[in-house]
């Protein structure tokens, strides 16, 4: 029965309002033509407040997913949400579109930078455009975080705390963070469910 639900509930996403496998193309293509520095905040924008194909929950779920899974973070969300609404041709839309045009740009800058690297400003330049990558990936986070801390302050917050302090300040493993923290964020979502 559980079975039969979660089948009607991906093909009922998979409706004729989903997008086929040339949106998701075209979508993750301008991601990853726009997402200099890390496209995580140019995924959110476009997947939740463009499209608005992902709720702020639903972004944040997967997001949560792709995290655990090895790989890049972001190659495993194209994934997930191309195969969503459009299956297996949809993920590698979403994928090759996400892939396509970065890598052609990197392999140019890639070969600018072995000649022109160390020249001038050039240093100083690419410091700064570090600096600006980090501020999208903090602005990123917190607007993740805000969801989920409007909807459950008392047991969102503390757990964006800890694996921040650990991970971010105590620069401990994530993997180990996560694994010490999921065994009491899932009783606690355990506890309020029953």
């Amino acid at each position: 029965m559980a079975t039969q639900n979660i089948n009607m509930q991906i093909e009922h996403e998979r409706s004729r309002d989903s997008p086929r496998p040339g949106a998701l193309f075209m979508a993750f293509l301008t991601v990853g033509l726009t997402g200099f520095g890390g496209v995580l905040p140019f995924a959110r924008r476009m997947l939740v407040e463009r499209r608005a194909w992902l709720s702020e929950a639903q972004f944040n779920e997967t997001l949560a997913l792709c995290q655990t899974l090895p790989g890049p973070n972001i190659v495993n969300v194209s994934v997930v949400v191309g195969s969503r609404f459009a299956g297996a041709a949809g993920a590698l839309a979403a994928v090759t579109g996400l892939m396509a045009a970065p890598v052609v740009v990197v392999l140019i800058l890639a070969s600018l930078y072995a000649r022109f690297g160390a020249v001038g400003r050039a240093p100083e330049l690419i410091a700064g455009l570090g600096a600006g990558a980090s501020g999208l990936v903090a602005a990123t986070a917190a607007k993740m975080a805000w969801p989920l801390i409007r909807k459950r302050p008392a047991s969102a917050a503390p757990f964006i705390l800890i694996a921040f302090v650990a991970v971010g300040l105590l620069k401990l493993p994530l993997v180990w963070v996560l694994l010490a923290l999921a065994p009491f964020s899932l009783a606690l979502a355990w506890r309020r469910a029953a």
